[in-house]
């Protein structure tokens, strides 16, 4: 069966709800806290899917009232069904857990009115079975977020599948606020503006007389080199991390002319090199 099932488990606090964030960057289609009996159907549903689902990370866990007893016997009837799956398992150790559960002052599922240690202690008994059953055991304790994300990159993508980040780009205008999803931030504002100038005023960066006024100077050649140079530096680390997006942001004061110019520039020189591209004007319609 064509379909690249991963099950995501583990104790509560070791870095499944991360693992799957890190799946679902990677291209894989991510359901958290899976009844195990809707399994089966839920994957053969994925493996009819007109969309082509190809690679799916499950999340299931203590949550699940009797989750371990039903995720047993669906796990047995799934293999004699020649589904074909891998279990992965997350912990860490207790003072680690205790210490993730105070920082984010969330209640541990088993211990809601007791010490967390009590309810990490019997977690860990009843997974115990659901453990020595696992592919794979990852011990998250000395991770970092980032280290996590590497582990997951090493284990389940192939070289050949790493794909380069899409590159979002907008213009905008100062005037009215800067874009809150942005990864990276450049003012143009330090090139000459068309808005002085009656004639062009009424245009937008999309236009070519507006282009050419934009260019005319060196420095925006100049600064259209740096910002691919800084790119050509930048985009493997996203590559490294699994990132799906980095989203660029260009901006002047009104968002209509310069920061539209330079972002139309950018985008075409980047299609041109083969990235995986996206423009957006922001501001371009607004009343000036």
């Amino acid at each position: 069966m064509d379909l690249r099932l991963v099950i995501v488990s583990g104790l509560s606090g070791s870095g499944k709800t991360t693992a799957l964030k890190c799946f679902e960057d990677l291209g894989f289609f991510c359901v958290d806290n899976l009844p195990p009996p809707l399994l089966p159907v839920f994957a053969e549903l994925c493996m009819q899917s007109r969309t082509g689902i190809k690679k799916v990370a499950v999340g299931i866990d203590i949550r699940e009232r009797d989750f371990l007893g039903d995720f047993l016997s669906v796990s047995e009837q799934m293999k004699k069904e020649d589904y074909q799956y891998e279990l992965i398992f997350f912990e860490a150790k207790d003072e680690v857990l205790i210490r993730r559960f105070s920082e984010t002052r969330r209640p541990h599922p088993l211990a809601k009115n007791r010490p967390i240690l009590e309810g990490i202690q019997e977690e860990r008994e009843q997974l115990a079975e659901l453990k020595r059953r696992s592919d794979r055991i990852i011990d998250t304790s000395n991770f970092t977020i980032q280290q996590l994300k590497d582990i997951v990159v090493q284990y389940y993508v192939d070289h050949g599948e790493i794909r380069k980040p899409c590159i979002s780009i907008i213009s905008f205008g100062y005037k009215y606020g800067i874009p809150y999803e942005i990864d990276l931030l450049f003012d143009v504002r330090f090139l000459q503006n068309p808005n002085f100038v009656s004639e062009l005023k009424a245009l937008s960066g999309e236009d070519r007389a507006i282009q050419d006024y934009v260019f005319k100077k060196p420095e925006a050649e100049t600064f259209i080199d740096h910002v691919k140079s800084f790119l050509t530096f930048l985009v493997p680390f996203y590559e490294k991390e699994g990132r799906p997006y980095l989203t660029i942001a260009i901006g002047c004061t009104g968002g209509r002319h310069r920061s539209v110019a330079i972002a139309r520039r950018l985008y075409d020189d980047l299609k041109a090199a083969e990235y995986d591209a996206v423009l957006r004007h922001r501001d371009i319609h607004r009343d000036h």
